[in-house]
């Protein structure tokens, strides 16, 4: 797999099948959108699958107010894509410049000039160019004119009332309710970050903790303690393990900043300053609170840890 960071870095020379979107979270939609292209490769055979997506997003550049947090940063966005189906990832830098192109020019420099595209793969309600002005419609005309075909795939959530949509993920994840979340990505939603020195306390009071220090533009979990796991990402090999995750300020000790924190269970021995991890989030378990004493937090803790090992596992327990 390749990820180009600008149209000058792209290497292929053959026909391709590109798919162009945003992709931030590659939820069940995109997966749809990334499974119809690797078919359609397979049918008109030596082709690669290329995905274009766009760094920063587009509300970054063009209204920095209304820009969404992300569900995922470029490099697990690229990661996913690759699982989902593409063979290459082109990262199209978003600038005014880009910003500025016309449907006609994204359709020649993009996809003709620089991706050789024999098929085009998007979501049937994809928009592209300057304010967004081309459509599924223009597109396919522009394939008429260049010689490649159009598929628009429609992204539905089955039976859901809901469509699969970034924002529908990112609203579930806002609210804590990382259960719908996952069920829109396919996936539990998780966070990369190195691990940083903390407080110690966790340590101190007989649960160590990674503290992870996630982007300040990534999705964060409403505050709470949830059930999940860590992975190292320097790792290719590396299993997620079970993990209780803390997010929000710690206010039995009067904390002040907001943080990431995942004791991994059973486990004091990890060496993970400095190291990125994944937190994955897989079910909420409680809010958070204030505990008038130490010894109030650490009989909850065991229990989180419990209710964790139940969660992870599939049971139910009745909980505090």
């Amino acid at each position: 797999m390749s990820v180009w960071h600008q149209l000058s870095e792209v290497t292929t020379q053959k026909p391709t099948v590109v798919t162009v979107g945003n992709f931030d979270g590659v939820h069940r939609g995109h997966q749809l959108v990334l499974a119809r292209s690797a078919d359609v490769a397979r049918h008109l055979g030596d082709v690669s699958v290329i995905a274009v997506t766009f760094d920063p997003h587009p509300l970054q550049e063009l209204a920095p107010t209304r820009a969404p947090l992300l569900l995922t940063g470029l490099p697990q966005r690229a990661e996913l894509l690759t699982a989902a189906g593409a063979d290459h990832v082109l990262a199209l830098p978003f600038d005014r410049g880009v910003a500025s192109w016309t449907p006609p020019e994204f359709v020649t420099r993009v996809l003709v000039e620089t991706l050789h595209a024999a098929a085009v793969v998007v979501g049937a309600d994809f928009r592209f160019g300057a304010r967004a002005a081309g459509d599924v419609a223009a597109l396919r005309a522009a394939g008429d004119d260049w010689g490649f075909d159009t598929h628009a795939v429609e992204i539905a959530a089955g039976e859901q009332t809901f469509r699969w949509s970034s924002s529908v993920a990112r609203a579930a994840v806002a609210s804590g309710d990382v259960a719908a979340a996952g069920q829109v990505l396919g996936r539990d939603h998780a966070v990369r970050g190195a691990v940083v020195e903390g407080d110690r306390r966790g340590r101190q009071l007989g649960y160590p903790t990674a503290n992870v220090a996630a982007p300040p533009w990534i999705a964060i979990p409403a505050d709470g303690v949830y059930a999940g796991t860590l992975r190292r990402t320097d790792q290719q090999s590396g299993a997620a393990v079970p993990a209780a995750i803390s997010v929000g300020t710690n206010p039995t000790f009067a904390g002040a900043s907001r943080r990431v924190e995942a004791y991994v269970l059973d486990r004091d021995d990890l060496a993970l300053y400095g190291v990125e991890v994944e937190v994955a989030f897989r079910e909420f378990l409680r809010p958070q609170v204030r505990f008038d004493d130490v010894a109030q937090l650490t009989e909850q803790m065991a229990r989180d840890v419990e209710h964790t090992r139940a969660a992870l596992s599939g049971r139910r327990t009745a909980r505090q």
